[in-house]
């Protein structure tokens, strides 16, 4: 089997774990946009795009890309260092305290929800690796690494969730129309490629965001007087 090639069942878990409808609470989570919307960055489908493009191929998208890619490699080594290693960045490399919420509350989610409907011993693993918050794509990377899913393809799952999440976000804040919305998730595939690609081959050494504004607004949207989002 090529690396890119994925059974039908790791594409069957794909879909479940990276759905909207998995228990994760990503539904409540802007990063940040939506502080941005009323700041009068993002206001229509074109500013939504290229705020999304920065973000994905520049910023958090991109460090949660290394991130994942890490995590799953980490559990070809025999001892847990990797591991540990990787999960404690993660946690760490948050900009704010609502970012660090976000990912960490969702990585305990997926973690539980995983345990509970498919539990695999990469999880145990990394229990007694890191007893600290977990960010979630340490939990989706260690976990699709536990039931034998490709990296690549999950890797590209993952931003594409990523991805969607954030313009579901737009799309109730804006607000915009749904085909809107599949217009900007079309115009970003390239991008999402791109990251993937790009994170393959970064270590952790070198992970970093230059998305200065988008870390800025997750600042900004903690004393937003008016919220409807947890970021």
């Amino acid at each position: 089997m090529a690396a890119e090639d994925i059974s039908s069942a790791a594409l069957y878990r794909l879909m479940a774990w990276l759905s909207p409808s998995y228990p994760v609470g990503a539904f409540s989570y802007s990063s940040g946009i939506e502080w941005v919307v009323e700041a009068g960055d993002i206001k229509d489908a074109d500013s939504l795009r290229r705020w999304l493009a920065v973000v994905i191929g520049e910023g958090g998208g991109f460090c949660d890309a290394v991130f994942f890619v890490h995590a799953h490699r980490s559990l070809a080594d025999a001892g847990d260092q990797a591991l540990r290693t990787v999960a404690e960045l993660a946690a760490a490399f948050a900009p704010s305290k609502e970012r660090h919420l976000e990912t960490t509350a969702q990585g305990a989610a997926f973690i539980d929800a995983t345990r509970a409907a498919w539990p695999c011993a990469a999880l145990d693993r990394l229990a007694a690796a890191w007893t600290g918050p977990v960010a979630y794509p340490i939990a989706v990377g260690v976990a699709a690494s536990g039931h034998g899913i490709a990296l690549e393809p999950a890797l590209r799952a993952l931003l594409h969730a990523i991805t969607a999440n954030l313009i579901s976000a737009g799309v109730r804040l804006i607000p915009l129309g749904q085909s809107d919305g599949q217009r900007v998730l079309a115009a970003l595939e390239p991008i999402v490629e791109a990251t993937a690609r790009r994170a393959l081959t970064t270590s952790l050494d070198d992970v970093g965001g230059a998305a200065l504004r988008a870390d800025l607004s997750s600042l900004h949207h903690e004393t937003q007087y008016t919220r409807l989002f947890r970021s």
